[in-house]
């Protein structure tokens, strides 16, 4: 079993290059104070960042993504309001089981006290929105980041697909540290039945033979009755002759 390898970068950088582990090609997002440290590596992951006027409209961008392409969409916000933005798209996410990841940055790890001075300073992001959203994790080191976006993936695209928050603390995104990259698990197995197959169907000779057999079938089948006379007032010779081959029948 071949050792995995340890990188020393920060906590924004490891976000990054976690959620390409994963696939991730786009985010939407608008960069905030907070979370400049997770834009400073999307570059270099090869992931491309779209921003939206509001974070609202990050949530339904990366809601929209995930509808189309099946996978799950991406959005990134900064610390406080910006999360309680996005969290109406997280909740209509949850009612129609869609997957989105929010990475939000959140208040430093080690002042964790209320009253700070801190901008964007919120009470518990993790608790408003794990009322909403399937699960909320708060992380609390470099190390952690890239087991929990692969929890987060985890959770989105086994069982009931719903949304996942991951906030991270804004020191953490600036620090650095050794991190190990956690693999994306293999795609599961779909269980949804397949299609069946219908049978073939049976042409027009198929079910009344070849032309031969058609004709016999017409030659003996008896001549049809014209009553009405032809457009000259006379009945026509052809209809005269099946009008006398047809067999009379009494009332």
């Amino acid at each position: 079993m071949s050792a995995v390898a340890t990188t020393t970068t920060t906590g924004g950088r490891a976000v990054a290059h976690a959620l390409a582990a994963h696939g991730v090609e786009v985010v939407w997002g608008i960069p905030g104070t907070h979370n400049l440290e997770i834009y400073a590596g999307l570059s270099a992951a090869g992931i491309r960042h779209l921003s939206p006027r509001h974070e609202q409209g990050a949530g339904f961008a990366a809601d929209g993504y995930s509808r189309v392409t099946g996978r799950p969409g991406v959005c990134v916000t900064t610390s406080g309001p910006a999360v309680l933005n996005a969290a109406t798209a997280l909740g209509q996410a949850y009612s129609d089981s869609i997957p989105v990841l929010l990475v939000a940055a959140g208040m430093p790890l080690r002042a964790p006290g209320l009253g700070n001075g801190e901008l964007h300073e919120t009470k518990d992001l993790v608790g408003a929105l794990d009322g909403i959203v399937a699960y909320a994790h708060r992380v609390t080191s470099v190390a952690e980041i890239p087991v929990a976006v692969a929890q987060a993936f985890a959770r989105m695209t086994t069982g009931r697909p719903r949304p996942v928050v991951i906030e991270i603390p804004l020191d953490v995104l600036a620090e650095e540290g050794d991190v190990q990259a956690v693999p994306a698990p293999p795609p599961p197995v779909s269980r949804r039945p397949r299609p069946r197959s219908m049978p073939p169907r049976r042409s027009s000779r198929a079910r009344t033979g070849p032309p031969s057999s058609r004709a016999a079938v017409r030659a003996a089948r008896p001549p049809r009755c014209a009553s009405s006379p032809s457009g000259s007032g006379r009945p026509s010779p052809a209809r005269s002759t099946a009008r006398a081959r047809c067999p009379r029948t009494t009332r």
